[in-house]
């Protein structure tokens, strides 16, 4: 681990890493274990993918914990993801102190359980001075959900006369997000072997890099993360440009 971790280009490193964490539930599985120990199983990632990515000098760490889909699971499993989410908070705010990491969330926050969206503010207060990471986690959140949620935003203020059709531009837009003051993700991973995006900040991933791995989350940890910075690493990053533009 500590030979790849040397491999990496501290000047290259992403500024902004977001994952789709995927496949706790097959993991656990294959296992023949309940599905809500897989969940249970990934918290131990998403500790040790945050500590990696803080040593390598990420400042954004985006992690797709909770989707406006997942609703549709059995009811046990989302009651038991909730009570996860609060167990992992409260449980985690120490350490995310010690490490200088800052709590953020994403997402229509207000419709999550009130214990869990009670938890989470609590963990984002308690955090809010940290600033070596910013650890975003997107919650009960969809890109379809966010990005009608800032036309209608922007279409409120134009009717009311704050602002212009004519000054509405990528600048604008990227106000009404969720993601206000966030820069775009340079990195995306997914996990679990699927090739999808899964309606996971749509708007924001326009120019990232996507990673693809057979992982389940449970098994990704500090050394498959640092392999797929290792890979942006070694792509040529053009932006519509040509390669000899960029010499």
């Amino acid at each position: 681990m500590n030979d790849l971790k040397s491999l990496i280009i501290p000047d290259k490193v992403p500024r902004h890493i977001a994952i789709i964490m995927d496949g706790n539930g097959r993991w656990a599985k294959q296992k023949g274990m309940p599905r809500v120990l897989g969940h249970r199983s990934g918290v131990k990632s998403v500790r040790e993918v945050t500590e990696a990515a803080g040593e390598i000098g990420v400042e954004y760490l985006t992690l797709y914990a909770f989707s406006t889909e997942n609703w549709s699971r059995p009811p046990a499993e989302v009651t038991a993801l909730m009570s996860l989410l609060v167990e992992t908070i409260r449980g985690e705010i120490r350490d995310l102190n010690k490490n200088g990491v800052r709590l953020q969330a994403i997402g229509n926050l207000e419709a999550l359980p009130k214990s869990s969206y009670k938890a989470l503010l609590e963990g984002i207060e308690q955090t809010k001075n940290n600033k070596r990471l910013t650890l975003v986690l997107a919650l009960n959140y969809s890109a379809k959900w966010e990005i009608l949620r800032a036309t209608r935003l922007l279409a409120e203020q134009a009717a009311s006369g704050t602002l212009r059709p004519e000054d509405i531009d990528e600048r604008a837009f990227e106000n009404a997000l969720s993601t206000r003051g966030i820069p775009d993700p340079e990195l995306l991973i997914r996990t679990s072997g699927e090739t999808r995006i899964s309606n996971f900040l749509l708007w924001q991933i326009a120019y990232a890099e996507l990673y693809f791995t057979p992982v389940f989350w449970p098994d990704f940890g500090k050394e498959q993360l640092f392999e797929a910075v290792l890979s942006y690493q070694r792509r040529e990053r053009r932006f519509g440009k040509i390669s000899e533009q960029l010499v």
